[in-house]
């Protein structure tokens, strides 16, 4: 079915592995199918909100609803854009990223998560690289921002690899624990000059004016 009113439908960013998207209803049933299953050892949390501690019915249904909520919520000056990442069709995980007057401030902020079974093979690396294409080269952008726990080793060197810098420390509670977050941040020369991975962009043209541009 062709969708005529929500542009972003139609925006690809691929990268030579790996495909994002904005998940129609079937493409998003399958992510939720994902985000059910395994994304990461259950006795560490990697993440400041935990939303993997749910029962997997629970969290599946969660997902779903999250990326909705984010279309039915969204306007140019506050918005978040939940891509699904698909490798030879496969659905392995998740790229977000967002910003609140992103016309003014041209700063993002980037989350993710990648399937268990899909880790440790460089496809995090290369799907952030693909969403920081999107920003600095599709939207203009002038930094983007990124946060991972001081123990998450491998968000760690992602973010490390292509080129972003440390950004301060931050302390949030989870599971009813002090947990403390290195705070990153990558701004356009950096990019530049970490810039590895070849990243192609369709559809964006008509999506601008959705991003405040």
């Amino acid at each position: 079915m062709e969708i005529h009113h929500w542009p972003l439908y139609r925006l690809r960013v691929t990268t030579p592995r790996l495909e994002l998207s904005l998940p129609d209803l079937e493409l998003l049933d399958r992510l939720a199918s994902v985000a059910a299953g395994p994304v990461h050892d259950p006795a560490r949390m990697p993440f400041s909100i935990p939303w993997t501690d749910t029962p997997p019915a629970e969290r599946a249904r969660s997902t779903f609803q999250h990326v909705l909520r984010g279309i039915a919520e969204w306007t140019p000056h506050d918005w978040s854009l939940a891509l699904v990442v698909r490798r030879d069709g496969e659905v392995v995980g998740r790229q977000d990223i967002s910003a609140t007057d992103f016309a003014v401030t041209r700063e993002a902020g980037t989350g993710s998560w990648l399937a268990m079974a899909h880790q440790g093979r460089g496809l995090g690396t290369e799907m952030r690289a693909a969403v920081a294409h999107l920003a600095f080269a599709g939207l203009g952008a002038r930094a983007l921002t990124s946060a991972a726990a001081i123990d998450n080793a491998p968000s760690l060197a992602v973010s490390r690899r292509l080129g972003y810098r440390p950004d301060g420390l931050s302390v949030t509670a989870v599971r009813g624990r002090p947990r403390t977050f290195q705070r990153f941040r990558l701004d356009r020369a950096a990019w530049e000059e970490h810039r590895t991975v070849p990243v192609e962009i369709a559809g964006l043209e008509e999506c601008l004016p959705l991003f405040g541009i």
